[in-house]
């Protein structure tokens, strides 16, 4: 992920920047660290577009899933009118039916969920980052200002 790589690099940078005697500040080169900020402003729509992409993904596998609990129950109701004559074989295909779709159900909301904390992880992530880059600025900043 190019964002990680540009943060990385930005750290990098700020932990080999010279410090300032007798403090615990540091110089950075304001070109480069602009230039860092440039990229991760650029890079920053490609995440979410990937991020778009898995939630694209989970709906296309919830659809999936949706369709084959639709044929499995087709399928078991075509096997019930096979049957009708025999109302216990009628009253079992219901309850698998019934079991069928509550499964299907199931793993879709499953997968629905592990998307949605996989996609929060990765903004939580996001997030965390941008905020120290930010302190960071914020403190280099005002040692600039003084």
């Amino acid at each position: 992920m190019e964002l990680f790589n540009v943060l990385n690099e930005l750290e990098e940078l700020i932990e080999e920047s010279p410090r300032v005697p007798l403090s615990k500040r540091i110089m950075v080169d304001e070109n480069r660290l602009l230039d860092y900020l440039d990229r991760i402003r650029t890079s920053l729509p490609e995440e979410i577009r990937q991020a778009k992409w898995l939630m694209k993904e989970r709906e296309k596998v919830l659809a999936e899933s949706k369709k084959e609990a639709q044929r499995m129950l087709e399928d078991v109701q075509r096997e019930i009118e096979k049957r009708a004559d025999n109302s216990e074989i009628v009253k079992q295909a219901e309850q698998i039916a019934a079991e069928t779709i509550k499964k299907a159900e199931d793993v879709a909301a499953q997968i629905r969920q592990g998307a949605r904390e996989y996609a929060d992880e990765i903004l939580q992530g996001l997030e965390e980052r941008f905020e120290k880059i930010i302190t960071e600025i914020q403190q280099g900043r005002a040692e600039l200002r003084r």
